[in-house]
């Protein structure tokens, strides 16, 4: 007997497929663009029932200008992934700044400052 497959890991998957595919359009369409190039897409989420996908970006440079640029052209992307995707509805995507690498820097910082 087959195990139903949770929400969760089906949220996981398609967080993951989504991920995948829009890194893919990203590379073929703005490979081009000084800010959309640099970018590394490091991880997702899917919200509201797979409906809602937040996608996280990391930037070595002029991360608000590549927010601003991925914001712009969020849409663009949504309607390369609808033709890829093979789901009834295309989620919602929406790019955050991942700043794991920062904060992991700052905690090793602290960390060597600590007097023993």
């Amino acid at each position: 007997m087959m195990k139903k497959q949770t929400n969760s890991n089906r949220s996981e998957k398609i967080a993951s497929k989504v991920q995948t595919l829009v890194a893919e359009i990203l590379q073929r369409n703005f490979a081009d663009d000084n800010l959309i190039g640099g970018v590394s897409l490091v991880g997702a989420e899917s919200h509201g029932g797979m409906q809602f996908v937040k996608i996280f970006f990391y930037a070595r440079d002029n991360v608000a200008e590549t927010q601003k640029r991925l914001d712009e052209i969020t849409k663009m992307v949504r309607f390369e992934l609808a033709q890829k995707i093979d789901q009834k509805y295309v989620p919602e995507i929406r790019f955050v700044y991942d700043d794991t690498l920062e904060r992991a820097n700052r905690i090793e910082e602290l960390l060597n400052n600590i007097d023993m």
